[in-house]
């Protein structure tokens, strides 16, 4: 899926649709031709509440400003069951703020599709106990929260197992400047909660377009902002947009969308970009003339640009080369590198360790580490494991790291009972041929005569808590593993 097809864009009724059906009406067909247009998932966003029992009856007839909002903006529910259908019409995703307890109930019998909670309602824990219960996805908005505060947000609907729950970073003063926006925030919010959708939801002026491309730069999935369409008697707060300008945002996310490239961070290097910086790199010449079959060590060549095609490159070059050919004085190099073995492992070892700094693991100074490698180095990108060894007592602790795609065969332990509990990446274990596939936090236990192997697609790091380790007590499955002594398959790494 591309970039942009992972972004919501949650469009919310300015100033509740001015209380007007044909008004919410247009406002949803306003927004339905920006989501064709620029070909996005969008929501539609509305705000449901019971005025019978959210307004104290002592105050219907006060001034506060909102009460007096709500009253001149209501309508009934028939009229809301209307316009959602509008909005399912226009081809968005129905959603919606309830404010109170019945309000949930209608946004069930509705059938609309998202809960949104507002961020004056986030810690209305009443209110969210009947949220959660309705098992719908959940975005909420944090708002005022100080971050212990959205700890115990995150918390209240993990225990209660809404699966399907997003935060968006909020700041809840009308219209923000850019000095309040706080965007930096949102590093902390995918850090703390680094497997949640994270968002933003806007109160910015209309017309401030860099905050959206800032948020998506900054890993938002999700953006909201308030929407409206102004008329010869509507006109809209100074943080909600026209759908021009609600066009112009759109475009700038996708923008940054496409600055950004790959959600998930990885990088694609192109032919083209590859062909540009070999025209800046140096190349690789000898000193002075050589025969065929000379050493082409360090003393007898320079690097200089430019490089011509076919050349050795500096970075390629190695003092192990020799001439296959007779070379005049200043002639440039056009030895290939040799790719052995032990090359292509210090490169798997590096991505390994990697790893473990992309995870934020770090495994101190007391260790070492093995390479297994039940088919031989050769074979090990596909078969095998580094094990760092960090504790070996009546107790022992060890981190598994795997790389993509790699196996680990079947085997056994006759002394040793071994806990298997995943940090990161995915793994899949087979245990006496059942197999149990691991997500990070899950906890397997691997007890003593229990046939098990593992493998793992895109990567992973597990930790291995067991009983003291004994030296030649794995016992292998296939004949060709059980021949082999300890130290042929393993490889103590002196060079971490």
């Amino acid at each position: 899926m591309s970039v942009t097809n992972r972004l919501l864009f949650i469009f919310e009724m300015a100033n509740n649709h001015q209380g007007d059906l044909t008004h919410g009406q247009r406002i949803v067909q306003e927004m339905g031709k920006i989501a064709r247009r620029f070909r996005i998932r969008a929501a539609v966003k509305l705000q449901y509440r019971n005025l019978t029992t959210f307004i104290h009856p002592s105050f219907r007839q006060t001034e506060h400003k909102q009460i007096k909002r709500f009253l001149s903006t209501e309508l009934s529910k028939n009229q809301y069951a209307d316009l959602v259908e509008v909005i399912r019409d226009a081809g968005l995703t129905t959603m919606c703020t309830p404010f109170d307890e019945e309000s949930v109930d209608d946004i069930v019998n509705h059938g609309i599709d998202i809960v949104k909670v507002a961020s004056c309602s986030a810690a209305d824990w009443p209110l969210l106990e009947k949220i959660a219960a309705t098992r719908k996805p959940v975005i909420c908005s944090s708002g005022g929260l100080r971050v212990e505060e959205i700890d115990q947000v995150v918390n209240f609907f993990s225990h209660r197992n809404v699966k399907d729950f997003s935060l968006l970073h909020c700041v809840g003063v009308y219209p923000t400047q850019n000095s309040g926006v706080q965007l930096n925030f949102m590093d902390t919010l995918r850090r703390r909660y680094h497997w949640l959708d994270i968002g933003y939801s806007g109160h910015e002026a209309p017309e401030n377009y860099d905050v959206a491309k800032v948020a998506v730069a900054k890993g938002a999935k999700i953006l909201e902002r308030h929407v409206g369409v102004p008329t010869d008697t509507v006109n809209l707060n100074a943080y909600s947009m026209n759908p021009e300008q609600t066009a112009k945002w759109v475009e700038s996310a996708l923008l940054a969308a496409e600055i950004g490239g790959s959600i998930e961070g990885t990088k694609v290097v192109t032919q083209e970009e590859v062909e540009s910086l070999q025209s800046l790199r140096r190349g690789t010449f000898v000193r002075e003339s050589v025969g065929a079959g000379d050493a082409l060590t360090r003393d007898k060549v320079f690097f200089a640009m430019p490089c011509s095609e076919g050349q050795t490159t500096s970075s390629e070059y190695q003092d192990t080369m020799t001439a296959s050919a007779t070379l005049s004085a200043n002639a440039p190099v056009t030895e290939r590198r040799q790719r052995t073995l032990d090359n292509q492992l210090r490169t798997l070892i590096h991505q390994a360790k990697g790893m473990l700094h992309e995870a934020h693991i770090a495994i101190g100074d007391m260790y070492n580490i093995e390479m297994s490698h039940h088919y031989g180095p050769e074979q090990f990108r596909s078969n095998g494991a580094l094990i760092v060894n960090l504790v070996n007592r009546e107790y022992c602790k060890k981190l598994i790291i795997m790389l993509p795609s790699q196996r680990h065969p079947n085997h056994r332990h006759i002394k040793k009972e071994e806990t298997f509990q995943l940090l990161r990446g995915d793994l899949e274990v087979k245990l006496n041929g059942v197999i149990h596939t691991l997500t990070p936090g899950d906890i397997l236990l691997v007890e003593r005569g229990t046939w098990h192997s593992f493998a793992t697609s895109k990567g992973c790091i597990f930790e291995e808590i067991s009983t003291t380790h004994v030296i030649g007590d794995s016992y292998y499955e296939d004949p060709q593993i059980a021949q082999l002594d300890v130290m042929q398959r393993k490889t103590v790494l002196t060079m971490w």
